[in-house]
């Protein structure tokens, strides 16, 4: 008897890079090892217990149906948090999603027809990858490099790569994998290019929060010549610690680009209600000072990386301006492997270390085979026990 097959979609799709490397943690586990994660972006800082309060005061017995598009309260929420920002929005332009995912994968849905392209930078966020496999749209990239701080590369090289299929370019700012956050300049280009060439400019901003050394954060919101072609996607997983929540939102002043947002949103009937609450009393309750704590750990964080790696043989990299990642180049021929053997293979006083190999996240074969992405999302303690783990490693690895 034959069976029927899997889908083209279902076959093509990129196993995570970030996740794939679970089973040898899991089989680490099994002999006793433990494990320092820099390999996935999980905050280890607690979710602000405003979340919590708001979620038992809104119980009722019955957990039902919230609107498609979000809970107005939220929406409300949000527009008075871009409000600090001086960024000013209504309420009908933005839509609370299923986790900033959902937010990436609706924005592509609605620039792109299946089989039109979008331009992205590379390293890029991996799930993308899965997310344009979903949406039967190309992923064309564009390489940066850690020589340069992964900024973008020039003008025309970026226009080289629009054809009559592309549809939208797609950032992430600031950055993950890489830290990098685009200058002003850089999204000025960006935006000459989308009304030069008639495109939608999709900008991921879930770290819009995070910028180190003084550096603010612009948001394409803010450039007034592309407000009909912008669309930001955005989430809370990051900004208040809290990713098992699942919720994120889309913001557009495209009316047409968010009548096709509700569509998609009524066809998977409601976000997390529950959730909603809990994050609606987080941006409304939390101050400037929950901010600027949350961002001064995670650039200490950052500066004991630098600390840590950056006068080892052979490590190269440059300081990241936000986020909580840094891309790595490491004098091995394929990080994976590394990465794998850590697991597999090293330890000390019953500990490893796992980082993300980042090849994962290029689309360029051959691209990132020498780099791995590190999340500094533990405290320092651990960091640096972390990070001691990984150089031992690395030496041991080479010889």
């Amino acid at each position: 008897m034959t069976i029927p097959r899997i889908s083209n979609r279902g076959n093509n799709i990129q196993e995570s890079p970030i996740r794939k490397l679970a089973p040898l943690a899991n089989e680490a586990r099994s002999r006793g090892i433990e494990i320092y994660h820099l390999n996935i972006g999980q905050p280890d800082l607690p979710t602000p217990v405003e979340f919590w309060d708001a979620v038992k005061s809104n119980m009722s017995h019955v957990l039902a149906y919230g609107p498609s598009n979000g809970l107005l309260i939220l929406r409300e929420a949000i527009c008075n948090y871009y409000s600090r920002s001086g960024i000013s929005l209504l309420p009908e332009q933005i839509m609370i999603t299923t986790g900033g995912s959902e937010a990436v994968i609706f924005a592509m849905m609605a620039a792109c027809d299946p089989g039109t392209e979008i331009i992205c930078f590379e390293p890029f966020y991996t799930n993308y990858n899965g997310f344009a496999t979903l949406a039967g749209v190309k992923l064309v990239p564009v390489t940066s490099s850690v020589e340069s701080g992964f900024h973008l590369p020039p003008k025309d090289e970026i226009i080289s790569r629009i054809t009559d299929r592309t549809r939208a370019i797609l950032i992430c700012n600031p950055n993950n994998p890489t830290g990098t956050i685009l200058t002003d300049n850089e999204l000025n280009t960006l935006a000459e290019i989308v009304i030069e060439n008639n495109l939608f400019l999709l900008a991921d901003e879930v770290y819009r929060d995070f910028a180190f050394d003084g550096r603010k954060h612009s948001s394409i919101l803010e450039i007034q010549d592309i407000s009909d072609r912008a669309v930001v996607m955005d989430s809370i997983s990051k900004r208040f610690s809290s990713c098992g929540a699942r919720l994120g939102n889309l913001i557009t002043r495209n009316s047409s680009l968010m009548s096709t947002f509700m569509k998609f949103g009524q066809a998977r009937l409601c976000p997390p209600t529950l959730s909603q609450y809990g994050a609606t009393e987080m941006y409304e309750s939390l101050t400037d000072d929950y901010y600027t704590s949350i961002v001064a750990k995670y650039q200490s964080r950052r500066d004991l990386l630098m600390q840590e790696l950056q006068n080892t043989d052979g490590i190269f990299f440059l300081k990241p301006e936000g986020a909580f990642y840094a891309t790595i180049r490491l004098p091995v021929d394929d990080t994976d492997k590394f990465a794998s053997w850590l697991l597999s293979d090293f330890s000390i006083d019953g500990w490893t270390t796992m980082v993300a190999p980042a090849a994962g996240f290029y689309a360029t074969p051959g691209k990132g085979l020498d780099e791995i992405r590190i999340a500094y999302v533990l405290d320092e303690q651990k960091m640096r026990k972390a990070l001691r783990i990984l150089k031992l490693g690395l030496e041991e690895y080479q010889s």
